[in-house]
């Protein structure tokens, strides 16, 4: 008995390699160690993220977790993006499914960066503000100026994680293999 169905083109093996290959893939966002180098202290960029992410109690250092939160606020577009992967993935387009998942990484840490500069995160300490002034932070010295008038803080003049930018600038993407020692 016949089926009725007619294969006119076999695209089952690159549709196999095309899942083997993105099953193999990680798109990750934060800052990768070739990035995380600074002058001003010891441990860089990602070691500034943990703490900012963490907080450190023994540091008087609130908790102001971006990294996540960041990713989940665009998470509808990112969703998208790997959607658009799967369904390349299952085309056998491996070369479309790859730039999807770019394009969702370009999203998420777009995401974190803009969810840094939104967030009314926990008010940064006077001496963090004294230390900003004494770099020459502009910013800084006009918290401490509306602080010491009685207004309430205004984390626009003095943003937590963002003094300088360099680690803002330094959050990144990068679609990997699953399981890559980099």
């Amino acid at each position: 008995m016949k089926s009725g169905v007619t294969v006119r083109a076999d695209n089952t093996q690159a549709i196999f390699d095309a899942l083997r290959a993105i099953s193999k893939k990680d798109v990750l966002v934060g800052i990768p160690a070739e990035d995380s180098q600074r002058e001003d202290v010891p441990f860089g960029n990602a070691g500034i993220g943990y703490i900012n992410e963490k907080g450190s109690p023994a540091q008087n250092i609130p908790a102001r977790p971006h990294l996540k939160p960041g990713v989940q606020s665009v998470q509808s577009q990112t969703i998208e993006k790997l959607k658009a992967a799967a369904v390349a993935t299952l085309e056998g387009n491996a070369a479309a499914a790859d730039r999807a998942l770019n394009s969702a990484g370009i999203i998420a840490a777009q995401g974190v960066k803009r969810y840094m500069t939104i967030t009314g995160f926990t008010p940064l300490a006077e001496s963090t503000l004294s230390a900003r002034a004494r770099r020459g932070r502009k910013g800084a010295a006009k918290e401490l100026a509306s602080r010491a008038a009685g207004n309430a803080a205004d984390n626009a003049n003095a943003r937590p994680l963002i003094d300088e930018g360099q680690y803002r600038r330094a959050i990144t993407y990068v679609v990997r293999d699953k399981n890559a020692k980099s």
